[in-house]
Formats: C-alpha cells, structure tokens, sequence
C-alpha cells in the first residue's frame, strides 16, 4: 500500500488500471463502508459476549426492555421489530428461556394462542448492565471521529437509509 492510502484505494487504483472504462468512484464509498460495518460489528458483539449474550440475544433482550413496563412482547411483535426470522427467533427464546431471561408467559384471559416473551428479573439486570456497557463503547467507536463530523455523519447516513427503508416500505406492501 502506498502511504496515505488504505485498501480501498488500492483496489480502486487496480481496478482503474485494469478496466479503465468503468467509474470506480462508488467503490470508495461503498467499500469502506462494507469494512467499517464489518469492525463496528466485531467491536459491538465483544461487548455482547462479555455480558454472556449473542448479538441476536442482545437484540432480544434490548427490545424488551425498551418495550416499557411490563418487558413483555407477543412473539410475532419481536420477530418484526428485530428483524429476525421466527424460526430464528424461536431458537434464540429458548436458549434465552433456559437461560432464566425471558419467560412465555400467557396474558390473563387471553386466547389460549396468544403467548408473550416477558424479560425475567435477571433478564432486566443483565440487559441493562449491557445495554449501558454497549452504550459506553459505541461512544468510544463515534469518539474517534471528530466532534464537528458526528451529526453531519449521521444526517447523511439517515437520509441514504432512508432511501432504502423507503423502497423496502414499498416492496412489503
């Protein structure tokens, strides 16, 4: 690598030698992006792990817990807002259930189909000693850039998602 240039640079100046009829400049962009998830996500599921959890469990767990008083959830609920297949879902309550962190539980006077994923005591102890630990290192991982960066950063990431969440909106209906 040359100094001043990361691996994406490298790719691209590769691929603009060898096809120098294509526009490479998204690679840059995308690239980087594509690498810096893949850290981000390494140093997110460390913290998990330190905390006993996988990042699904996690995921689990957190939206439980943001759910509000009483931690509680129907299956299908938690399967849409974390985006996990109810087949994988299912897999990650049971180990979460075996685990004393989440109980199914049947609201009183319910159909006897309705079932809810309530967060147990130490589910709530451990999602929260967690959640404040991941809290502390995403600050750390935003740290690095400088303060000045930060909103702007999330502004465009907010928009460029929504362009997506938008067409995947539309896709679903």
């Amino acid at each position: 690598m040359e100094p001043g240039n990361d691996r994406v640079d490298n790719i691209q100046a590769q691929w603009r030698r060898e096809r120098p009829d294509l526009d490479v400049t998204p690679m840059g962009i995308i690239g980087r992006l594509h690498r810096l998830a893949a850290a981000l996500t390494e140093e997110l599921v460390g913290v998990y792990e330190q905390h006993g959890l996988s990042e699904g469990e996690f995921d689990v767990l957190a939206t439980l817990r943001r759910s509000g008083d009483p931690y509680a959830r129907q299956p299908a609920d938690l399967a849409k807002t974390t985006m996990i297949t109810t087949g994988g879902l299912t897999k990650r309550l049971d180990r979460l259930e075996q685990a004393g962190l989440v109980e199914r539980t049947r609201p009183d006077g319910a159909d006897a189909r309705t079932k809810l994923v309530r967060l147990t005591r130490e589910g709530q102890q451990r999602i929260d000693d967690a959640i404040t630990a991941h809290v502390a290192n995403e600050a750390r991982l935003v740290n690095q850039l400088p303060a000045a960066d930060r909103e702007p950063l999330e502004q465009l990431l907010r928009e460029w998602l929504g362009h997506f969440e938008s067409n995947l909106n539309q896709n679903s209906t």
